[in-house]
This record gives structure tokens, sequence and C-alpha cells, in this order.
């Protein structure tokens, strides 16, 4: 089955790749044409993840999913949320996202987070959402050098590495877009 990943992402799309297996075949947005950035304008991850699925299905007739990812500390009411990308401002940088969160949570105990995925669907032109969770807590300094995002600073429950410690297949099984993606695989099959 060929479905495109709306993401130009290309951390995502390998990270994605792997956890499908042979029995997809993922293509990217650069892939199908598509060289604009994706609207993603939303309050929720629900609508961002929708918002971008639909346009690349009703711009390249593809069927297609798209997720939207936050990072939800309770130490600060569940900030950055669906901000997490932009957590601190234009340009994106995945630095300064990290530094800013550190800042905010300097001399607090509580560090409690969550990542969450949504991943919507758009497949013969019917919708569909599937949801990942993955806890943990907020390191105080970097740590790893693997994977993108707040991985660096996100250490999951059970686990004494950040997600930037762990191999792929590691994070993948535990992960909040590992999560998604399996319950994906599960409804394609």
């Amino acid at each position: 089955m060929k479905i495109c990943f709306a993401t130009n992402n290309a951390k995502k799309i390998q990270e994605v790749k792997a956890a499908l297996g042979e029995s997809f075949e993922i293509v990217s947005l650069e892939a199908i044409g598509c060289t604009e950035e994706l609207p993603e304008t939303g309050d929720t991850l629900d609508h961002n993840a929708f918002q971008k699925a639909r346009y690349v299905h009703e711009k390249y007739g593809v069927d297609c999913f798209a997720d939207d990812t936050g990072l939800e500390v309770d130490a600060l009411d569940g900030a950055p949320g669906v901000y997490s990308g932009r957590f601190a401002g234009e340009p994106r940088s995945d630095e300064r996202n990290i530094h800013l969160l550190l800042e905010k949570l300097a001399g607090k105990t509580e560090r409690a987070a969550c990542f969450r995925t949504v991943i919507a669907l758009i497949l013969d032109g019917k919708e569909y959402s599937f949801e990942g969770v993955a806890e943990g807590e907020i390191i105080a300094e970097r740590s790893g050098s693997g994977g993108f995002g707040y991985d660096p600073v996100f250490k999951p429950v059970g686990y004494e590495r950040t997600f930037a410690e762990l191999s792929m297949e590691e994070k993948n099984a535990i992960s909040h877009r590992g999560k998604a993606v399996q319950a994906l695989i599960e409804f394609l099959k």
C-alpha cells in the first residue's frame, strides 16, 4: 500500500518507515510534488493533524496521514502543547525551544510531562484518527544526540535514558508517535 506521510521532517519519516516495515510504501510530501508549508493554525493537535491531511488530500488527491505532536508539561499547565514546535518563536529551533523550556522549569521540582501525538488519516475519502501518549519527565540538562525536538531533555517513565539516548527501535516501541503509528498499522492491516 502506498500512502503519503504529510510531513517534510525526514526524521519523522524515517521513524515511521521503521515502524511500518515493508508492508507499506511511505512517500514524502516532496515525492508527491508538495513543496509548500502545510497549514497548521489550529489550537489543538487534532485540528492541526486533520488540517494538514485534508490540505494534502484535497490538493494532491492522495491517501495520506499527518501528525501533530505536543509536549505537555504539568508545571507549565500543559504548555508548550500544540505550540511545541514554535515555543520559542520563529524561525523554529529545537535548541531555542529546549533552552526556553529549561529556563521556565529552572528551580521547579515538579517536572512531569508527556508527549502526545495525534495522527489524522484520510483513506478512500474517509477520516480516522489515532493517538499515542508517552509519559515521562523533563531533565535539567540535555543528554544524548539522537532523535529531534525535545528528545534530549525527555526521560520516559521506566528509563534512565532520554529519548535522544535510545535507539530508534527502542524509542519507537515506547514513544507517543510509535504508539499512534502502531494504532494506525493495526487499523491499516
